[in-house]
C-alpha cells in the first residue's frame, strides 16, 4: 500500500481582497505523478510555492514528507525541487557549468561526474560546452529540470513546464517526465492542458477559481 508523501486540508490564501484559494484539500501518493489541472489564475501556482515553502498559507495544513510546511520549512526544502514556470539557468554558463555550480551549492563530493551523468541522460553532452543563451526552449527546460534533480530531491515539483514549448520540445519533457516516475520520484506537475494531465499524471485534481472541483485518477474522471 502506497502512502501520501503531500496532504493538503483546507488550504486558503488571499492577496488582499482577492480570494486565491478557498480551501484546498488533496493527497499525493509516494512515487506517482500527481497533475494539478487549471486555467491561468486558478491559483496552480499558489498552491505550489506554499508547497515549496515560498509562501505562507492563510490558514489550512500541508505536509511535505511528513513534515510542517510552515514549521519545519528547512527539512521540507531538503525534500523537495521546484522547477517554475521559467527557466532559472544562467545565460552567461554553459550547460555544464550550470550544473557544476548548482552541484557545488548542493554541496555533492563530485560537481563534475553529476554535471555529465546528467547531461548525458538529458542528451545535452554535445551542447554542455555551448553558453545557454544559444539553447532552444526546450534544451533550456531540459537542462533546468536536470539541475532540479540534484542533490536527488525525493519530490519534484514542476510548474507548468511545457508552457511555450514547440510540441517536439514537448514530447521531449514529457519523456523526461515518465523517466522520473519510473525511477520512482513522486512528481506534481501544474498544467493548464488537459492533453498533457492525461497522458502523465497517474491522478488528476481540477482547480477552478480556487477550488479543486474534480480529483481522481483519469478512469474516475
Amino acid at each position: 500500500m502506497k502512502t501520501n508523501i503531500i496532504e493538503v486540508e483546507n488550504l486558503k490564501k488571499s492577496f488582499g481582497t482577492l480570494e486565491v484559494l478557498k480551501g484546498v484539500d488533496f493527497t499525493v501518493e509516494q512515487g506517482s505523478v500527481f497533475a494539478l489541472l487549471g486555467s491561468n489564475g486558478a491559483g496552480k501556482t499558489t498552491v505550489v510555492k506554499i508547497l515549496a515553502t515560498l509562501l505562507r498559507a492563510d490558514s489550512g495544513s500541508a505536509t511535505i514528507c511528513g513534515f510542517d510546511v510552515k514549521k519545519k520549512s528547512q527539512q521540507v526544502k531538503e525534500c523537495i525541487s521546484l522547477t517554475g514556470q521559467f527557466a532559472a539557468v544562467d545565460e552567461v554558463l554553459t550547460g555544464r557549468e550550470n550544473l557544476i555550480l548548482i552541484a557545488r551549492l548542493r554541496h555533492l563530493r563530485n560537481p563534475d561526474k553529476t554535471a555529465d551523468n546528467l547531461l548525458s541522460h538529458f542528451e545535452l553532452t554535445e551542447a554542455g560546452s555551448r553558453r545557454v543563451s544559444t539553447y532552444s526552449g526546450g534544451m533550456r527546460r531540459r537542462l533546468d529540470i536536470s539541475m532540479s534533480l540534484i542533490g536527488d530531491p525525493r519530490i519534484v515539483f514542476l510548474d507548468e513546464p511545457t508552457t511555450g514549448l514547440d510540441p517536439e520540445a514537448r514530447l521531449s519533457v514529457w519523456k523526461e517526465i515518465k523517466q522520473l516516475s519510473e525511477k520512482g520520484k513522486t512528481v506534481f506537475l501544474t498544467t493548464q492542458y488537459l492533453e498533457e494531465a492525461e497522458q502523465l499524471a497517474d491522478h488528476i485534481a481540477i482547480l477552478h477559481e480556487g477550488k479543486i472541483i474534480a480529483n481522481g485518477t483519469l478512469a474516475q474522471l
